[in-house]
């Protein structure tokens, strides 16, 4: 009897079993049937009488004699022996070519008939095939051959007492991720291997919901996806094994929601004329009704002894922050800090600035003549020195400091607080699971803070059911009153380049009126890898397009050309913190006309009187990034213009990209195209262990149906049979997603 939880080596035996655990990752019997074959190649059937020849590139295998064998030796130095075989029954000519002569031209004669798999090329009419695997079925070294097909036979003798050619007989055959150690051949025979001797598999979806969403078996999807000769049978598979996968993650986010759910929260339930109270009488605006409607569902969950895990999402500008310090206010009412985690040192500063100027004296505590009930508001990032460090620390950890302000310094195991209750995460999707709880875990033992995440990345719905799944979700969808709107328009610069110099013009008006404006770059200087702050990996040469003007060279070329005269200020990540804190004070106070910057400045930033954005090289950014960089402008009273200049053509997919950005201010409708255009592990990040969230069939942009679905089932299941006592099978699911360790969820299973 062989199961899913088998080891590989019980199996297939140790020799075999060992490559695939090394190089490969794969225990067991459902890693390795959880190894998808990546493609198919069509037209890899035995090629026999009136084949029609394959393109270059194609697989192709052949059954066939060989005519002629010569050993030739190479030009170069050292020279070095290979054979040239030549197929007897083939027109167009076929050969092959092996480098191994030493070990072939003693089995690979004349009249021997053989099995040659490989890729096809061509030269002079000629079709080759270089270096393939082969075996040999006839002749002086019978059942020789390379590695992988001679698994295979010996798979075929095993099952069937003789070397079947129906074997390698086949419409396709599956191309598996692989490795130099561990080749598709490799795998296929494997696979093979273990389904020969498989029992049906135990469905772990009960026949209720198989029939709803017209799915076939478990056991089914399992060997079709391999083995299957019919697209459609396939296909079916995968719509199986994606519902698999759908239902496996949604079980490790809801158990690890609930298992949350289970723990010590802080109570803290709202003090009447606390410091909460005094800060919303002293507010200089209303509060939306959005905002109103958030911060009553945070009232009462951070009143109640279960730890709140919620996540706050908005538009750039939505107003998030002041929730968020509301919700702070009433923690430090109770007795309790709270920490915000930035990803930035210039968001970082924001925050303590701008969270200091909202409450006023309200942050006095401790100040000879600061108000009753006031509270401390304390910063801390890297580059500060290690005095300033510790004496942060020490407010930190004798309480002093109610509302603490940080970058990832603030993990760091120095950082002690006296009784954190709330962790507030902001720009959620530029930390892991595994920092926030890292920050949760300086909290009094037994109690778990209170979490709250901020986003002004609207997250598609799919996103917010599997990346947050763990999360309940708030939205800000009303913008402040008196927020202007943003003209946005694609600049494209290789076309009309008078554009860009109406561009320069434009600028200089809004200073003339006395108003501010942001010019971005994508990367820093010639030696900074395009793109790398824009946080998009480096392009290669094809996908290059035009170059990169880089913020240094921008800032020189604008002082000296179109925008001489203006004050202009640089600004990118490589400057030393108090370079980086001047700069944007002296834009901040109106001293600096025009902020030449890369992405440093895309979250937080909020400089009312900036009303002009010009994205330089705007192809280089995705369509999340260049929502939340035009979020920086339309902050004040004065109608504001992004443009999003690129030297690509208008017809190019970048630049429908960009007119896209330009026809919506819509963040949600922009969330949806960018999951659209984005890699769907570039959205997924880490999972709730920390490794990477890899998703084999499931489509975050096309299976949002399936997504709800799954979710709603693991609740069910939740509900009723929260150890999985009847659905062990979906352990098993749920183990490649599971914060658990994965050996403790295939015991489950």
């Amino acid at each position: 009897m062989v199961e899913l939880t088998d080891k590989l080596d019980r199996v297939i035996g140790a020799k075999s079993a060992k490559p695939l655990e090394e190089h490969l990752g794969l225990r067991t019997v459902d890693d390795l049937l959880r190894h998808y074959p990546r493609t198919y190649s069509h037209g890899m059937s035995v090629l026999d009488e009136g084949w029609e020849p394959p393109a270059e590139g194609e697989h192709v295998t052949f059954v066939d004699e060989i005519a002629k064998a010569d050993v030739r030796w190479t030009n170069r130095q050292p020279k070095r022996e290979f054979l040239v075989i030549t197929l007897a029954n083939r027109k167009p000519r076929v050969t092959a070519t092996f480098f191994n002569a030493k070990f072939s031209k003693h089995i690979l004669v004349p009249g021997t008939r053989l099995m040659l798999s490989g890729e096809v090329g061509f030269f002079n009419g000629t079709m080759q095939l270089t270096h393939p695997a082969f075996l040999v079925l006839e002749g002086t070294g019978q059942g020789k051959g390379s590695r992988s097909l001679a698994k295979i036979a010996e798979t075929s003798r095993a099952t069937d007492g003789e070397v079947l050619l129906s074997a390698f007989e086949r419409d396709f055959f599956p191309i598996y991720p692989a490795s130099a150690k561990v080749q598709s051949w490799d795998l296929y025979a494997c696979v093979r291997q273990v389904l020969d001797v498989l029992d049906p598999v135990d469905d772990p979806l009960p026949e209720s919901v198989r029939e709803q969403w017209g799915l076939v078996s478990e056991d089914e999807a399992l060997r079709a996806i391999h083995l299957a000769e019919r697209e459609d049978d396939r296909e079916f598979a995968r719509q199986r094994l994606a519902f698999d996968e759908a239902v496996g993650l949604q079980w490790a986010l809801v158990e690890r929601r609930h298992g949350e759910l289970s723990e010590t929260g802080p109570s803290a339930p709202p003090r009447a004329g606390g410091l909460a109270d005094a800060l919303g009488r002293q507010l200089p605006f209303d509060l939306t009704e959005g905002q109103r409607e958030v911060l009553d569902v945070l009232t009462v969950e951070l009143a109640d002894t279960k730890p709140m895990h919620r996540m706050l999402q908005g538009e750039v500008g939505s107003g998030k922050t002041i929730v968020s310090v509301l919700a702070m206010a009433q923690m430090v009412d109770a007795g309790y800090q709270c920490a915000l985690l930035a990803p930035t040192e210039v968001l970082a500063v924001q925050h303590f600035r701008s969270i200091r100027d909202v409450l006023g004296p309200l942050a006095s505590g401790g100040e000879l003549g600061g108000l009753d009930g006031a509270t401390r508001v304390a910063l801390l990032t890297g580059s500060m020195t290690a005095a300033q460090k510790r004496d942060v620390r020490n407010e930190v950890a004798s309480g002093e400091a109610g509302i603490v302000i940080g970058t990832h310094a603030l993990l760091q195991d120095a950082v002690e607080f006296r009784n954190l209750g709330m962790v507030v995460v902001d720009e959620q999707h530029r930390f892991g699971v595994e920092q926030r709880d890292r920050l949760r875990a300086k909290a009094v033992a037994g109690i778990t803070p209170h979490l709250l995440v901020m986003t002004a990345t609207p997250i598609p719905r799919t996103v917010a059911l599997t990346v947050y799944g763990d999360l309940e979700t708030s939205v800000l969808r009303e913008l402040p009153r008196g927020r202007q709107p943003i003209a946005t328009n694609a600049v494209f610069v290789g076309q009309k380049p008078a554009w860009l110099q109406r561009a320069w013009q434009r600028i200089i008006e809004e200073v003339d009126a006395g108003r501010q404006a942001y010019v971005v770059a994508s990367r820093i200087d010639e030696n900074d890898g395009a793109g790398k702050e824009s946080g998009k990996k480096k392009p290669t040469a094809r996908e290059a397009g035009p170059p990169v003007t880089s913020v240094v060279e921008l800032f020189e070329k604008l002082g000296a050309g179109p925008l001489a005269g203006l004050r202009l200020g640089l600004m990118h990540g490589r400057l030393p913190a108090e370079e980086k804190d001047a700069v944007m004070m002296a834009f901040r106070a109106g001293e600096v006309d025009v902020l030449v910057c890369t992405t440093v400045i895309e979250v937080g930033v909020d400089v009312p009187n900036a009303t002009v954005m010009v994205v330089m090289d705007a192809d280089r950014f995705g369509i999340s990034q260049l929502h939340q960089l035009r979020g920086r402008i339309g902050r004040g009273q004065h109608p504001s213009l992004c443009l999003l200049a690129t030297n690509l053509p208008e017809e190019s997919k970048a630049g429908a990209r960009l007119k896209a950005v330009a026809s919506t201010q819509d963040g949600f409708v922009l969330a949806d195209l960018d999951l659209e255009e984005r890699r769907e592990g570039d959205v997924l990040g880490l999972s709730q262990s920390g490794r990477p969230i890899t998703l084999k069939m499931l489509s975050l942009a096309e299976h949002r149906d399936i997504i709800e679905a799954a979710r709603a089932f693991a609740e069910t299941v939740y509900d009723a049979d929260p150890k999985l006592l009847d659905h062990r099978g979906i352990a098993m699911l749920a183990a490649p997603f599971a914060e658990t360790e994965r050996v403790e969820y295939l015991d489950k299973a």
